[in-house]
């Protein structure tokens, strides 16, 4: 992977399934956050953090106004890519603890790309920060799967079968037993 590439973990939503702050929840020791961290470091020259403050990383705030969830955070990766020289934006959200090496190589590539049924996982060019930012400002539809209409990026299916996300405190402990 010769392009430079920027990590996104999308950790802006009120983790109201949860009961409490998930990305600050327990999996082996460690925080969710830091596990999605750890899970794009290999493949990016750095990583921010989106749609809160963490002082262990860089942190963006939502674009292209606070508390608009998983697309504020990554309209704000991909402008950070774009004014900072990054080819792209590798993402994952804060409740995602793993990526799976294969997976992340299928991802990155000229053109968007977004794990099937997972899509905070994907690989978005820089290139696309300002139409995400025009998307957001006149779209109704201020999710990630509209945004996904729109631009109908790759779809990668992962050959682990469904990674865990974890929503809901059950998910977590699920997870737990799982591994």
């Amino acid at each position: 992977m010769s392009a430079k590439l920027l990590g996104a973990v999308l950790a802006g939503g009120r983790s109201s399934r949860f009961g409490s702050d998930k990305a600050l929840a327990l999996l082996d020791g460690r925080q969710l956050i830091e596990h999605a961290v750890a899970a794009l470091t290999p493949y990016v020259a750095r990583v921010v953090i989106c749609g809160r403050t963490d002082p262990r990383w860089t942190s963006l705030s939502d674009m292209p106004a606070p508390d608009m969830g998983p697309l504020g955070g990554l309209a704000a990766a991909l402008a950070h890519a774009r004014d900072g020289a990054f080819a792209g934006v590798l993402s994952t959200g804060c409740d995602m603890p793993v990526l799976p090496d294969d997976l992340a190589r299928a991802l990155i590539g000229e053109t968007a790309a977004v794990v099937e049924g997972q899509h905070l996982i994907g690989y978005w060019p820089a290139e696309l920060a300002d139409r995400l930012l025009d998307h957001i400002d006149r779209s109704q539809n201020r999710s990630i799967r509209g945004w996904i209409t729109e631009i109908e990026p790759r779809r990668i299916r992962s050959a682990q079968g469904t990674l865990p996300n974890i929503n809901r405190p059950d998910d977590l402990a699920a997870w737990r037993e799982k591994r």
